[in-house]
């Protein structure tokens, strides 16, 4: 959530920064709304003072021997009486267009960060390194990793039709395995690297996704347990940014680092037929997130540094890879500052996105009620979320299957071997 000072005291930057996010968002119904909102509060603080000082000449009167039943006393009393009710009227008023302001607030993405490089879409993307050239397969033949899965046994997607529906798959034998190893390998090096593993709930209320900005605008990418006002999780960004929801930290805790596996759930409902088969674009995923929380001070070092450890991962497994800085037009709806990691699929002769790594500055924390205090200094910050993944684990499994692909089966990259205990699939 933006914060309503600053789009009131520095209209304009906001609504050029809002402007280059590409969709539409006019601030001034907010500015008019606010407007309104502190009149009224400025209005009721008047009469409640005047009803602070009615209550006080009352007693000071009858104490100095007036009649409490006279005149004079009993028209302060009526004056008393009607400074009530018009508070009475003011306050439903308030609480009213707070609520709308908030509304409205809620709908607003976050602004790019200064540092974001200005583009109106994908196209004006910025490259900012390639990696792994020299593990680019030679291989002019290689079959696309849903045929070759299939060809294996491995990957089922006819059976998880019947179980389910499109857009699911039944991971078999090896598959399974090899799915399982990337989770725990992904988990070890986060771990090593200094995060703290949880395993967080893995449905969640709609307070959580309100926080972290799925909600309201993104309500029919998820799936809902309507009886229960529970969502499956999207993402494990979503329950561990949460766990921290409404509390106070202190400023010696930050900065905090944690990694988590979950199955994530998407309805994908604005993908229209793209990338309709294979691992790349499921309804259920499995996913290792990383997710931070830190002085807004260290935040954007904190957020390179995320992102190293997101490639860390794919460079010891040898995926060629490259680092896209993302535009502002191409920004999702909460993050501030992005990276995508785009790994090497051979089959398609391009680099596809398998980790995004964010900084979301004060924005979630913000939604979320998040903060921190510093010793010896008055009053809370907001923290500083990031988030990235570490990796997806589908689209891991479908580059290793690509990347690996040999004539006799599957090279199984090195750092995997000792969870699988064989060297091809």
């Amino acid at each position: 959530m933006l914060d309503l000072k600053q789009i009131r005291e520095n209209p304009q930057d906001v609504q050029e920064r809002l402007n280059h996010k590409g969709a539409h968002h006019d601030i001034k119904p907010i500015l008019q709304l606010d407007q309104q909102q502190r009149e009224l509060e400025a209005k009721r603080s008047q009469l409640q003072a005047r009803g602070n000082e009615i209550g006080k000449l009352v007693g000071q009167k009858i104490k100095s021997g007036s009649d409490p039943n006279g005149a004079e006393i009993q028209a302060l009393r009526e004056e008393g009486n009607s400074v009530k009710a018009q508070i009475a009227e003011l306050e439903p008023q308030e609480r009213e267009l707070k609520a709308i302001i908030e509304e409205l607030l809620l709908a607003l993405p976050n602004l790019p960060s200064q540092s974001t490089p200005i583009g109106k879409s994908e196209e004006e993307n910025v490259e900012v390194r390639r990696w792994g050239d020299e593990y680019l397969p030679q291989n002019s033949n290689i079959l696309p990793h849903e045929e070759i899965g299939e060809k294996l046994g491995i990957l089922n997607f006819e059976r998880a039709v019947k179980v389910a529906k499109s857009r699911f798959v039944t991971l078999i034998g090896a598959g399974a395995a090899l799915e399982r190893a990337l989770i725990s390998f992904m988990l070890d090096r986060q771990i090593a690297a200094g995060y703290v593993e949880v395993i967080p709930p893995f449905l969640i209320n709609s307070e959580s996704l309100k926080a972290t900005g799925q909600l309201p605008k993104f309500a029919e990418e998820s799936f809902k347990c309507d009886q229960d006002d529970l969502w499956l999780a999207p993402t494990a960004e979503v329950p561990v940014t949460n766990l921290y929801r409404d509390e106070i930290l202190e400023a010696s805790q930050l900065p905090i680092y944690h990694c988590a596996y979950t199955p994530c759930f998407r309805r994908e409902a604005g993908s229209y037929g793209r990338d309709t088969r294979g691992l790349i674009r499921l309804h259920q995923f499995n996913k290792v997130e990383l997710v931070k929380f830190v002085h807004p001070d260290t935040s954007p070092a904190e957020h390179e540094s995320l992102v190293r450890d997101a490639e860390a991962i794919l460079q010891a497994l040898q995926l060629p890879y490259r680092v896209i800085e993302l535009c502002t037009g191409d920004l999702s709806f909460s993050a501030a500052k992005c990276y995508d990691l785009e790994v090497w699929l051979p089959s398609a002769g391009k680099y596809r996105e398998i980790s995004s790594c964010s900084n979301f500055e004060d924005f979630q924390a913000r939604r979320g009620s998040i903060r921190f205090r510093e010793t010896g200094k008055k009053g809370t910050q907001f923290v500083h979320t990031l988030n990235g993944s570490g990796l997806a684990i589908g689209r891991t499994m479908a580059a290793i299957l690509e990347n690996y692909q040999q004539p006799d089966g599957i090279r199984i990259p090195e750092v995997l071997q000792p969870y699988l205990g064989r060297e091809v699939l």
